[in-house]
C-alpha cells in the first residue's frame, strides 16, 4: 500500500475482542439477501424467508436473530469485501478509490447497499455506549443547518445566533462566487465521464459551456481583494463599453440546466444542488455583475450581494448551508454518515460520536472514511460553537471494517476508533 495513514497517530488500543460482543437490536422487519436463510422466528416458531436488505425496527431492541443468521450474514460480508475492496460511499455517490471516478452500475451499488445494510447487524459498542439504539445506528445526510441543530438539541434563539454569526462569513462575494463555480466544475466532471448522448443531455452541455464561461469572462476585476494600486492601469485609448451583465443570466441558465439535466439518474446530485442555488441567485438577480470598473464600485458590489443573501437566507436554507460547507472545506456536496450516532453527556461535558462502515481494511480506505468523519464533526463543532452551546463537546468518530486490527487513531485532533466487524 503506497499511501498509509502517514497523517494519524495511534495512541492505544481498544478493549479485547470480547468488548466487541454484537447483537442485533431487532428481527422485526429484518430482510436479508440470501435466499438460502430461512431463520426461525423467536415468538412465532416457525420458518420465515427473509427477502433483499436487513432493516431495524424502531420498536424493539432487545430481540437477537439466531446464530444462523449470524453465520451466513456474516460469510455473506466476507465475499463481498473482497468485490467491494475498491469501492467507497463519498458524499452521496459511490466512487472507485483506484481511478476517482464515480461508479453507475446497478449491481455493484446493490451489492454496495447490501454490504452496509447487513453490516450493521453486527455494530454495537457496549464499552463505549454508542450505537447500541435503532436510531443511532440510521444513516443521516446532513444538508441543512436546521438538521445539524436537531441533531445538537440547539434551542430556537441559539439558532437565531448560529444564523446571525454564520451568514457574515458565508456569504461574502468570494464564497459565493466561488461555490457556485465548485458546483459547475463538479457536475462537469462527471459530465464528461458520461456515456450518455441524449439530446437533452448535449442541450445541457452547451448551457454548462456557457456558464463556464460567463464566470470566466466576469473574473477580471471582481475580486475585492485587490487593492487598486496593484492593478495594472488602466489602456488610455478608448474602448467601447462592454455591455453590464447580471446575476440573472446565471439563474436563467441554472433553470434551464436543470430542466435538461433532470432526467439523468447518476446527476441527480448535481441537479439537485442547481435547484438549492436557485435560491440565493434570485434575491440578486437584479444586480450586475461589472467587468472594468473601479475598486470603490466592486465593494460596493460585494457588499450588495453579501447583504442581501444574509438578509433572504433563513436558517432552514440549503442554500445557505452549501455556502458553509464551501467556507469550512471548499466543497459544495452534503455529508453523507453511515452512523450518526448521538450526542451524550450532561452538564458541562458532552461527547458527540458518529461512525462509518467501509468496506476495506485497506489504509487509504480507512483514512477516506475518517477524514469524511473528521468534515462532519468539525461542522457540528462549528454550529455548536456558534450557538454559544455551555459545556465542552468531545469528538469522536467510529469506523468499521471486516479483518482490521482494533485500534485509536487521532486525526487532526480527533479521536476515531477503528472496529473490526466479528461474529456475535
Amino acid at each position: 500500500m503506497i499511501k498509509c495513514l502517514h497523517e494519524l497517530s495511534v495512541q492505544a488500543h481498544l478493549q479485547p475482542a470480547s468488548t466487541m460482543h454484537h447483537r442485533l437490536m431487532s428481527p422485526i422487519a429484518s430482510h436479508f439477501c440470501s435466499r438460502s436463510l430461512k431463520p426461525i422466528s423467536a415468538k412465532h416458531g416457525h420458518v420465515r424467508s427473509y427477502a433483499a436488505f436487513y432493516h431495524p425496527s424502531q420498536d424493539s431492541d432487545d430481540e437477537c436473530l439466531p446464530s444462523e443468521w449470524y453465520g451466513i450474514a456474516y460469510a455473506k460480508l466476507i465475499r463481498l469485501t473482497h468485490v467491494l475492496k475498491n469501492v467507497q460511499h463519498r458524499d452521496g455517490r459511490l466512487v472507485d478509490i483506484d481511478i476517482g471516478s464515480t461508479i453507475t452500475d446497478d449491481c455493484t451499488i446493490s451489492k454496495f447497499r447490501t454490504f452496509n445494510s447487513v453490516a450493521k447487524a453486527f455494530i454495537r459498542s457496549p464499552s463505549s455506549g454508542f450505537f447500541n439504539t435503532p436510531n443511532e445506528r440510521r444513516a443521516i445526510k446532513l444538508d441543512s443547518l436546521t438538521k445539524v441543530c436537531n441533531f445538537l438539541n440547539i434551542s430556537a434563539q441559539q439558532r437565531k445566533n448560529v444564523r446571525l454569526a454564520i451568514c457574515p462569513q458565508v456569504t461574502q462575494h468570494h464564497i459565493w462566487r466561488g461555490a457556485l463555480e465548485k458546483i459547475l466544475i463538479d457536475l462537469k466532471l462527471d459530465m464528461d465521464a458520461s456515456k450518455c448522448s441524449s439530446r437533452f443531455f448535449q442541450i445541457g452541455e452547451q448551457i454548462l459551456s456557457s456558464c463556464t464561461n460567463f464566470f470566466a469572462e466576469t473574473a477580471g476585476v471582481t475580486s475585492s481583494d485587490s487593492p487598486s494600486w496593484m492593478r495594472p492601469a488602466p489602456l488610455n485609448k478608448v474602448e467601447k463599453p462592454l455591455p453590464s451583465r447580471e446575476w440573472e443570466e446565471v439563474l436563467e441558465m441554472f433553470v434551464d440546466l436543470s430542466r435538461c439535466l433532470e432526467g439523468e439518474e447518476r446527476l441527480a446530485p448535481h441537479v439537485a444542488k442547481l435547484e438549492v442555488m436557485k435560491e440565493g441567485l434570485s434575491q440578486i438577480k437584479d444586480i450586475v455583475v461589472e467587468r472594468d470598473i473601479s475598486y470603490k464600485e466592486v465593494r460596493r458590489q460585494d457588499c450588495l450581494v453579501q447583504r442581501k443573501l444574509s438578509k433572504s437566507l433563513g436558517h432552514s436554507s440549503k442554500c445557505l448551508f452549501t455556502l458553509l460547507l464551501y467556507y469550512l472545506y471548499g466543497t459544495t456536496r452534503d455529508i453523507e454518515v453511515d452512523l450518526c450516532g448521538a450526542v451524550h453527556g450532561s452538564k458541562n461535558k458532552f461527547c458527540l460520536c458518529i461512525g462509518e462502515i467501509v468496506t476495506s481494511c485497506d489504509e487509504e480506505m480507512l483514512l477516506d472514511g475518517i477524514k469524511k468523519m473528521n468534515r462532519a464533526l468539525g461542522l457540528f463543532k462549528f454550529v455548536w460553537e456558534s450557538a454559544g452551546m455551555n459545556g465542552v463537546l468531545e469528538l469522536q468518530g467510529h469506523v468499521w471494517c471486516m479483518g482490521t486490527k482494533e485500534r485509536i487513531l487521532t486525526y487532526r485532533g480527533n479521536k476515531f476508533f477503528v472496529h473490526s466487524i466479528r461474529l456475535p
